[in-house]
């Protein structure tokens, strides 16, 4: 039954797998573990501009490495969860500086990276060394707990041991590299979240989910949060020369290490911030308030836009900076940030 699962998949895969992605393109280690890393709780669609001009940037461990995090989070910049960026940029450097600049054959190897875990190993393995490696992606976990029907919410960690069981027992010997892309594409183009196309699966005839009568009742749903709305006030600061006032945000939490207007609690607080810098200032309107997503909360973004003649008040501090909107910025600027401050200029 191994043989046979891994062989239709494989057949299905010949025919109707994804071989034109732009990291299979003169495939290397390096830029699938980069794609791997993108293509963490993002869409294939949404990577891959992200994916070509990050390469076209910094094509080797060496060049990413030796890199700024500046301008390694101006190219991640949009793309969301920078974690994954900034641990990127570590990774780079441990590879640099304990592996010769070469991204490591070994699990434990790999595992041992930042941001890298077990499937991300594995799949960076199996692409790129032609290892015979399980993985357990979010494709890869909705199409095994289909068709075996298996209960449970798949970030339980007795599922997931589970989950990582049938990956491994499902393995072939033969070509890892063909079988590793091939369950996440039947996952992404197949067995998909919602309207799954049964009837081109290949795995269709003895799937135990199908067999239910409900194939999405597997996985079973993350338990839901209710995820609690946030207000934040933001300055918009404009000096004589229509530069904008932009604050380095802190290296780790929410657009960590990014370019941000300056956020605050309050309206009041942000006034008593102007009036300790000693910034005399014009206030001149309410933006309009921006509503934005993430994963554990919403947050309210409430623009407050003034004017000030006394610029050189914050020049002291290297975490503001005045950004002419119409130049280049050195560095990141989270999406919404970035959407306001366009619109605005417009």
């Amino acid at each position: 039954m191994v043989i046979a699962f891994a062989e239709r998949v494989l057949q299905w895969f010949e025919h109707n797998g994804r071989k034109n992605l732009p990291w299979q393109q003169q495939p290397s280690a390096y830029k699938t573990w980069v794609s791997e890393i993108m293509l963490q709780q993002t869409q294939v669609a949404t990577v891959i501009p992200y994916y070509t001009r990050f390469i076209d940037r910094f094509p080797s461990v060496q060049v990413l490495a030796d890199a700024e995090i500046d301008a390694i989070l101006e190219h991640w910049a949009g793309l969301g969860y920078y974690t994954r960026a900034r641990n990127l940029h570590k990774a780079a450097q441990q590879v640099r500086d304990n592996h010769d600049s070469q991204v490591p054959e070994t699990l434990d190897d790999l595992c041992g990276l930042s941001g890298i875990g077990r499937s991300t190993a594995g799949a960076i393995l199996s692409l790129a060394y032609g290892q015979s490696q399980a993985i357990l992606d979010g494709n890869v976990k909705r199409v095994l707990s289909r068709y075996h029907a298996v209960e449970g919410w798949s970030g339980k960690a007795a599922v997931s041991k589970v989950l990582w069981l049938l990956a491994e027992q499902h393995l072939p010997d033969f070509y890892p590299a063909e079988y590793t892309q091939a369950m996440m594409d039947l996952g992404a183009t197949v067995c998909t979240r919602t309207k799954p196309a049964c009837d081109h699966c290949p795995l269709m005839a003895d799937c135990r989910g199908l067999a239910s009568g409900d194939p999405c009742r597997y996985p079973e749903k993350k338990p839901k949060k209710v995820i609690p709305n946030k207000t934040a006030y933001f300055l918009y600061l404009q000096n004589e020369d229509g530069q904008l006032l932009l604050e380095k945000r802190p290296p780790t939490g929410i657009w960590g290490g990014l370019w941000c207007l300056p956020q605050f609690d309050t309206q009041g607080a942000l006034e008593l911030w102007l009036d300790e810098h000693a910034l005399e200032s014009g206030y001149i309107k309410q933006m309009e308030t921006i509503s934005h997503t993430f994963s554990h909360f919403k947050l309210a973004m409430i623009p407050l836009c003034f004017r000030t003649t006394m610029s050189h008040r914050v020049m002291e501090d290297n975490r503001f900076l005045w950004y002419n909107v119409n130049t280049t910025l050195q560095g990141g600027l989270p999406a919404p940030i970035n959407k306001l401050i366009n619109k605005d200029s417009t």
